[in-house]
């Protein structure tokens, strides 16, 4: 609530008037920014054919950005390389801004634009970006230490990523229902409340209290989704993962290159909206074929996943086909306290994880 409104309405006008979104982060950060930038594909009206894509799509016409330049500058009018970075300091999209940086130097194209989510001004990613385009600071947790069990502050870069997710989904549905920008802050302010809610509603129910026991067991853990639900499935395990696997367990995504068969005991998060999205039920019949426990997030109670779920939180919402979905980012808050709950768990047990040890983990695997 207190971003500079100057800055939003820059960053505003940039994602409206761009033919082209290139999506640049890493980890939690680049997740948050797909799943928002994600509902532009998925609302078929009002984009005037706005394309979004990420270095990792096979559709991305190059080896990295400087190469893509060339031909994405032939293909668009404009083009916003858009990134998110708490720190300033990821590797990923900070290659990518010099690279498109080294671009328009040369050529002195005027096609091309960055925007950038930080909580850092004086970083070498916010340094770059404001060459060429607008800075947006969303202050994240600060210099503050995590509380007993991170209830206060999360893990890491939780507010920020949270953060970010939310603002990026508001400034969608402005630009969808062409408000102002004004807007954006009354959407954030509804929507936290209506969050604040959900949590509370959740987070010390028989369900959490009963994926808490599963987890703190030794067992995999499995998630997925398809589209949007897929990356705030991967924000998910990405935190789950730093806690599983400093006493020997694993994560994985669905169908992911290195996802093994499940066993008897493992655990599988799914997210779907409309709980009908085949490949998402065939993937709960094949963990309850293994004797495996499956945790649904979805809006609809009567839904084939809800049906099929071992344990569901059921997030309803009203809105219109194809318009942009608030759905996604209330699953992502209220499957954010999971990983904060099992931390307490372990404390509550003797282990006892410091953060600087989740961050090693992190460090070394982003």
């Amino acid at each position: 609530m207190s971003i500079r409104r100057r800055e939003l309405a820059m960053l505003l006008e940039e994602i409206k008037t761009a033919d082209c979104v290139i999506c640049g982060g890493s980890g939690r950060s680049l997740y948050s920014l797909n799943a928002a930038m994600s509902q532009i594909a998925f609302s078929r009206a009002g984009w005037r054919n706005k394309v979004v894509l990420t270095p990792d799509d096979p559709g991305f016409p190059g080896r990295d950005m400087y190469d893509a330049a060339f031909d994405l500058a032939r293909r668009y009018r404009k083009t916003l390389l858009l990134m998110n970075s708490g720190s300033g300091y990821s590797d990923d999209p900070l290659v990518m801004a010099r690279d498109l940086g080294r671009y328009i130097e040369e050529t002195k194209s005027s096609k091309f634009s960055m925007g950038l989510l930080t909580s850092s001004y004086s970083s070498p990613l916010a340094e770059v970006t404001n060459k060429y385009g607008v800075t947006v600071l969303l202050k994240g947790r600060g210099k503050s230490k995590p509380s007993s069990g991170y209830s206060e502050t999360g893990m890491m870069g939780d507010i920020f990523e949270l953060g970010t997710l939310q603002l990026l989904n508001s400034m969608i549905e402005v630009i969808f229902r062409n408000l102002e920008v004004k807007d954006v802050y009354s959407i954030c302010n509804e929507e936290f409340q209506k969050i604040g809610e959900l949590i509370d509603s959740n987070v010390s129910s028989e369900t959490y209290v009963q994926l808490v026991d599963l987890m703190e067991k030794r067992t995999s853990v499995f998630l997925g989704g398809k589209g949007t639900g897929n990356e705030i499935a991967k924000m998910t395990g990405v935190r789950l993962f730093h806690l599983k696997t400093i006493f020997g367990d694993n994560v994985y995504m669905t169908r992911g290159v290195n996802t093994p068969h499940p066993r008897s005991g493992d655990l599988e998060i799914l997210v779907s909206y409309s709980g009908e999205t085949q490949p998402v039920i065939l993937w709960a019949d094949v963990i309850k074929k293994f004797a495996g426990t499956v945790f649904a997030i979805t809006s609809n109670n009567n839904s084939s996943l809800a049906q099929k779920a071992d344990l569901k939180i059921i997030l309803e919402e009203e809105n219109k086909p194809n318009t942009p979905r608030r759905f996604y980012t209330r699953a992502a808050f209220v499957l954010s306290p999971l990983a904060i709950k099992l931390a307490e768990r372990l404390a509550e047990r003797g282990l006892k994880l410091p953060e600087y040890l989740i961050s090693w983990y992190h460090s070394v695997t982003q």
